[in-house]
């Protein structure tokens, strides 16, 4: 074992935030001040996600082929899947861009996480926190921008509820929209995070160890095939539980 090894360094530089890009095998490469690694994350995958729709997307092809399809396959089942089931029909076509924006956006960060010589920026909780602040945004603020206070009102409080409930029914339910974008917020960064380190922890013991635990790898090549559907699926449960909460504010009475 190697005593100037720092096996905590060694797993969480991937998952943390700094002012320094880790390359594999080569030296750190010192950032900017005001750019951080996650920042950079950040701004390269928005950049990946113009190209994607900027440049790779044909929409006038009469027959999608090849990504068009795929990105347009993805498109309409966030619509059709997610949107509109949850939000009914108007509102659903309404939310659909917002929806896939924020589904592309974490998925692409998710992926590049997975890639060694980038960095998962939302195993930072800062930007799940955003995202989930945007969400409490569209639950409060858009509710009462679209139904006025007494829709917002009607929202928090069931109508055949007794008067003397109110208050304490209120408070119960102002507390319950908190969590559910709080709620949002930590299974984002928490699974991310969390999938990361495993796959870190794996590859340590093979450093630490070395050959005898050779075994590791193979667990760590499984947790990784795991890591690429969950990034999948988180970007998907965001959205799905985002349009859910949205909608139970948005049409009460449904």
């Amino acid at each position: 074992m190697n005593s100037n090894f720092n096996i905590d360094e060694y797993i969480m530089h991937h998952v943390l935030n700094s002012h320094e890009w880790l390359l594999p095998f080569a030296a750190p490469v010192p950032l900017p001040g005001f750019l951080t690694t996650h920042a950079l994350m950040i701004l390269i995958g928005c950049a990946i996600i113009l190209m994607l729709f900027l440049v790779f997307y044909r929409k006038d092809e009469r027959v999608p082929t090849g990504l068009t399809n795929g990105l347009e396959a993805l498109v309409v089942f966030v619509r059709d899947e997610v949107a509109v089931p949850n939000l009914g029909q108007k509102d659903g076509l309404q939310f659909t861009p917002m929806l896939c924006t924020i589904f592309f956006f974490i998925l692409t960060l998710n992926l590049l996480g997975l890639v060694p010589i980038f960095s998962t920026a939302t195993s930072n909780i800062n930007v799940t926190f955003s995202l989930a602040f945007l969400i409490f945004v569209l639950l409060i603020f858009g509710t009462l921008a679209r139904n006025g206070l007494k829709g917002i009102w009607h929202a928090l409080i069931p109508s055949t509820l007794p008067k003397w409930l109110m208050p304490f029914f209120l408070i119960v339910e102002i507390a319950s929209i908190c969590v559910r974008s709080l709620a949002l917020m930590i299974r984002l960064f928490a699974n991310m995070i969390a999938g990361h380190m495993v796959i870190l922890s794996f590859l340590g013991l093979v450093i630490i160890f070395g050959w005898i635990a050779l075994p590791a790898v193979f667990l760590a090549v499984f947790i990784y095939c795991l890591e690429v559907f969950i990034a999948l699926l988180q970007a998907y449960i965001f959205i799905l539980l985002s349009a859910v909460f949205i909608g139970q504010m948005y049409h009460p009475d449904h």
